[in-house]
């Protein structure tokens, strides 16, 4: 049984302005939520990391089946008017963010849908708050903000004016990046990027005293 309310994604209607966006609160049911962020994997350090180089285990590990799913992607097909069949999916995982994080932008165009799915049991900060934008320059007057927390999912189609962004935050903030992309290649490529990155990170912490930010 899976733990994604995909009848509320169904029933959330798809925004056009500025571009084609979905936010869905409480994706992962409320009922399964606690658990499923109780097994939330350790990660090194800010930065995205393939879920390879992760303890994946329990209630995470299913939830990341169900993204992966048929179910998932057919009912982002749906909403989005999109067929992805034969587009490859690429996964990561963060944990934490640094200040400097969060300059806007629209994601690479090797990139077709985005999904990211907010796993913080709460959130009181004004920063770290995703916002949907009109340009660059928008971010003090965003066209809608997303609440990173309690399994609240974003969804966008990527596109030249895809803007998004949130101010600055430093310190934990837990989140899955789902992506389909254009071709295998893309997720080798990034894949392998963020890979040697998360090992560099686990170096760091066998050495030094582990900080996060």
């Amino acid at each position: 049984m899976t733990c994604l309310d995909l009848a509320a994604l169904d029933a959330t209607p798809l925004q056009r302005d500025p571009y084609e966006f979905l936010i869905v609160p409480n994706f992962i049911e409320p009922s399964a939520f606690a658990a499923v962020s109780k097994d939330f994997p350790d990660v090194p350090g800010p930065g995205s990391h393939p879920p390879g180089e992760l303890s994946i285990r329990g209630k995470f590990a299913d939830l990341m089946r169900d993204l992966d799913g048929e179910a998932f992607r057919r009912a982002i097909e749906a909403k989005f008017s999109i067929d992805l069949t034969g587009r490859p999916t690429m996964y990561t995982v963060r944990g934490y963010v640094r200040a400097r994080d969060g300059e806007a932008h629209t994601d690479s165009k090797t990139k077709i849908i985005t999904v990211l799915l907010y796993m913080n049991e709460g959130w009181e900060a004004d920063g770290g708050r995703l916002r949907i934008l009109r340009d660059r320059d928008s971010l003090d007057d965003p066209v809608a903000e997303v609440p990173p927390n309690g399994g609240t999912l974003l969804a966008f189609r990527r596109s030249e004016n895809s803007w998004h962004g949130h101010k600055p935050h430093e310190g934990r903030r837990r989140a899955i990046q789902l992506n389909w992309v254009t071709d295998q290649d893309v997720v080798d490529r990034e894949q392998g990027r963020h890979r040697f990155a998360t090992r560099l990170k686990k170096l760091r912490n066998a050495i030094l005293p582990r900080r996060d930010g």
